[in-house]
C-alpha cells in the first residue's frame, strides 16, 4: 500500500495532448486550437497566460469536465473519456461540505470508492499528516481559515492517491503571505509524494517558483485569435528557490515577456511541447 507523505515511486502519470481544439457553440472561433503537450511523470508544470487564453479550459479538458472538439488527451497511455480517480481536481473555491468534520470531508472520497474501514481511515490521516492538520481533524470547514480550508481541500485530493494533481488558480483568494506559505508546502508535498502536477495561475512569480516548466498560453477568442501555446520555459533553478535571486528574476521577466507580447500575433510555427526530466 502507498503511503501518502512518504517518499515512493509514482504510478505512470505521462500527460499527452495532440491538436486538441474546443470550439463552445455559438462562438466565432475556437477557444483553444491545435495544443500539443507532454507532461512527464511527477513532473510540476505551471501554465499561465492572460485571461480568456485557454488555461483553464484545458485543465477541464484534462480532468474530463470538458470534453474536446478535437484532438485528443491522454494519461498514462489511457485517453481522458471523463472524470476519473486517478486526477485530482482542485480549484480556487474550495467545495468543502460544510456539515462534514475536516476528517469527513477527507474521508470522503475513498468511502465512495468503498474501500475497507483501516483502508480509509489509514488514508484519511495520512493525507491529513502531509497537509498538517491533525489537531483540526474534527474541526468544520467554517471554523478554518482561507488557507486552512484549501490545505483540508487538497488533503481531500490526495486520500484518493491521484497520480495527476491539477490545480486551477488555488491559491488566488489567499492574502500574500497565505499564499506564500501554501506555495513551499505544496512544493513540499510533490517532492515527498511524487505525484505529477498541472497548475494555472495568474502569478508569473508562482509558476516560476513552483515549476520544473511553465507553459505560456496566448491568444483566445476576446484577442481575436484561438487559445494556444505561445512557448514552453525550463525552469532551471536550485532548489529551494530565492525569489530575490538575479536567476529567479531573469526568467520571471522572460516568462513575464512571452505573456505580455501580442495576443493578436498568430503563433510561429513549432513542435510540440516535449517532455522535461521528471524531478528526482
Amino acid at each position: 500500500m502507498v503511503k501518502i507523505g512518504s517518499p515512493r515511486p509514482v504510478r505512470p502519470a505521462d500527460i499527452s495532448v495532440r491538436g486538441l481544439g474546443k470550439q463552445y457553440p455559438g462562438a466565432s472561433a475556437p477557444a483553444m486550437a491545435d495544443v500539443d503537450l507532454e507532461v512527464g511523470a511527477g513532473e510540476f508544470v505551471c501554465v499561465v497566460g492572460a485571461s480568456g487564453c485557454g488555461k483553464s479550459t484545458l485543465l477541464r479538458i484534462l480532468a474530463g469536465f470538458e470534453s474536446a472538439s478535437v484532438g485528443s488527451v491522454s494519461v498514462g497511455a489511457e485517453p481522458v473519456r471523463g472524470p476519473g480517480p486517478e486526477r485530482g481536481v482542485v480549484f480556487q473555491d474550495y467545495g468543502l461540505f460544510p456539515w462534514l468534520t475536516v476528517q469527513e470531508n477527507v474521508a470522503y472520497g475513498p468511502k465512495q470508492t468503498r474501500l475497507p474501514k483501516a483502508e480509509v481511515t489509514g488514508r484519511t490521516e495520512r493525507a491529513l499528516e502531509t497537509v498538517g492538520l491533525q489537531r483540526l481533524a474534527r474541526s468544520f470547514p467554517q471554523q478554518l481559515s482561507g488557507g486552512m480550508q484549501q490545505r483540508v481541500a487538497i488533503a481531500r485530493v490526495l486520500a484518493n492517491q491521484p497520480s495527476v494533481l491539477l490545480m486551477d488558480e488555488p491559491f488566488g483568494a489567499l492574502d500574500a503571505l497565505t499564499r506564500s506559505a501554501l506555495q513551499a508546502e505544496l512544493k513540499r508535498i510533490h517532492r515527498e509524494t511524487g505525484t505529477t502536477v498541472v497548475f494555472v495561475t495568474h502569478s508569473i512569480e508562482e509558476a516560476v517558483f513552483l515549476a520544473d516548466r511553465v507553459v505560456v498560453m496566448a491568444g483566445g477568442t476576446s484577442h481575436g485569435n484561438s487559445g494556444h501555446v505561445r512557448e514552453v520555459v525550463a525552469i532551471d533553478l536550485p532548489e529551494p528557490r530565492d525569489v530575490t535571486s538575479a536567476p529567479f528574476n531573469e526568467l520571471k521577466r522572460r516568462v513575464d515577456a512571452l505573456v505580455h507580447q501580442s495576443n493578436a500575433t498568430p503563433p510561429a510555427p513549432r513542435a510540440p511541447a516535449g517532455a522535461g526530466p521528471a524531478p528526482a
